[in-house]
């Protein structure tokens, strides 16, 4: 058996999710979104464990959120065996080119198992299992999908339709057709026929045959991901593709680009209690539910209320009479829809991105390499946040030209450099820095440092910033 590599694609930024699942934020990093401090990410990481056979994992995600996907590997870990950035989104087609290439330098005939790493899989020991069958099966030259076996006719599926058996006791079919997510009468026509099966978007396949295939029916995308591999840089245990080079990729499914085309498609019908969490209905079909059929997170008191799913991070929620809601209460929006319509967020999303608004974007508390820092109060003259460094954090030498602030540390030592001038600033003690001198944070101790900054000036935004050195070798644009 030739060696098994688990490629993640952790790209996409889940607005079917919003407003829990924002664009530097997705819903693949949040922890207990389905279990209690586990993420989607972790979850997945830990789907193949590395053995005898299975490599460790291969992932690929946005440059914007590495650091996050890198803690959440220390976190579970797991160290894979690259982090490879994508300077912008470009779909599922350029992704798994990319991982394809970067497989094939090594070993040409390594099967690549491209997982998604925002789905739900409660049989992993089943998941195991059927990976190995499909692993057999894409060594004959096949790109093996994984279909689900069907529970309701669900809309917000793309479905295959199976063939003929292929050749030997190997679980895998012909695929007859693909089929875009249909309306409701059709997704009920498919599920009663017996032939059709959700797409789960994990493929199993050989890195020479889908660079082959991807070589043959989609060139350009081929073409794009060899000169953004060839362009790559290492940076700080990542690998950073070529922007230039990527950004001339279509942005395509593999699906399209491949799989409609291609004469090896195969599918194994699977039970593993699969959900790709698409919309907030997902998560209310896969999560324990009260008598009334109510999913609560968070504080809630529901009155003649029924079959709703009710998130709150921030205030009571209270419920009367009503049904079939999803009600999702952040620090700084709410979303109250209906069941049904949960596929339709995205919409709003849309809507904030036209509107030139944050909040489909960033949360209030705002993750960093360091840390996070979460936005209290903001007036005319002056912003308070709350800073939280992890040990060993260290921010950037930085200065504003607008701005002076005032540091008081709640919990933890800071060590705080103004000028050059370093000095440990303790519980109830404060530090105060004059716009235009040159400052640091860091936390030398074993505990986080929290601290309060109030921010006072005539321009608060996060842009004024001037750095002479960064630990983590941020861009420009990429603030504090």
């Amino acid at each position: 058996m030739p060696t098994i590599i688990p490629v993640i694609l952790s790209g996409g930024s889940g607005t079917r999710l919003w407003p829990v699942s924002r664009a530097r934020y997705p819903k693949q990093l949040i922890r207990g979104l389905v279990t209690p401090g586990e993420s989607l990410l972790g979850a997945t990481l830990a789907r193949l464990p590395a053995g005898r056979d299975v490599s460790p994992p291969l992932l690929i995600c946005n440059n914007a959120h590495r650091f996050l996907v890198k803690e959440e590997c220390e976190r579970v870990g797991v160290t894979p065996s690259a982090i490879l950035l994508e300077p912008m989104g470009r779909n599922t087609a350029p992704a798994i080119a990319i991982a394809a290439l970067h497989a094939a330098a090594k070993d040409p005939s390594a099967v690549l198992v491209v997982m998604p790493s925002d789905h739900v899989i409660r049989d992993g020991e089943r998941f195991c299992a059927e990976v190995q069958r499909a692993a057999e099966v894409a060594q004959r030259g096949n790109i093996v999908l994984f279909g689900i076996r069907p529970t309701e006719g669900h809309t917000g599926y793309g479905y295959i339709r199976r063939g003929e058996p292929l050749a030997g006791d190997t679980g895998a079919f012909a695929v007859a057709r693909f089929a875009e997510k249909p309306d409701r009468e059709t997704a009920e026509t498919y599920v009663a026929s017996g032939d059709y099966l959700w797409n789960s978007g994990i493929f199993v396949f050989r890195a020479d045959v889908i660079l082959g295939e991807l070589g043959r029916l989609a060139p350009e995308v081929l073409e794009a991901a060899e000169r953004a591999i060839a362009g790559a840089v290492a940076d700080l245990g990542f690998l950073r593709l070529d922007a230039g080079a990527f950004a001339a990729a279509p942005s395509v499914s593999v699906d399209h680009a491949v799989m409609e085309k291609t004469k090896a498609a195969a599918v194994i019908p699977l039970d593993i209690g699969w959900s790709d969490l698409g919309s907030w209905s997902a998560l209310w079909d896969i999560a324990p539910r009260d008598d009334d059929g109510n999913v609560v997170r968070g504080d809630a008191f529901t009155e003649d209320t029924r079959n709703c799913y009710i998130h709150s991070e921030r205030a009571l929620v209270s419920t009367i009479g009503v049904e079939d809601l999803v009600i999702v209460d952040m620090p700084d929006t709410v979303l109250v829809a209906h069941k049904s319509r949960a596929q339709d967020v995205s919409r709003i999303v849309s809507r904030l991105k036209a509107a030139n608004r944050t909040e489909h974007e960033q949360h209030i508390r705002t993750h960093r390499p360091w840390g996070y820092f979460e936005t209290l109060n903001i007036g005319p003259r002056f912003q308070v946040k709350l800073l939280h460094v992890k040990p060993g954090g260290l921010l950037s030498l930085q200065m504003h030209h607008h701005r002076s602030e005032h540091w008081v540390v709640v919990q933890g030592t800071a060590k705080v450099t103004v000028d050059g001038r370093e000095s440990l600033v303790q519980e109830n003690e404060s530090v105060y820095i004059v716009a235009t001198q040159w400052h640091r944070l860091e936390n030398p101790g074993k505990i986080p440092l929290e601290l309060i900054e109030v921010q006072v000036g005539a321009y608060l935004g996060e842009d004024d910033i001037i750095r002479s050195d960064d630990v983590y070798a941020r861009s420009p644009e990429e603030t504090k």
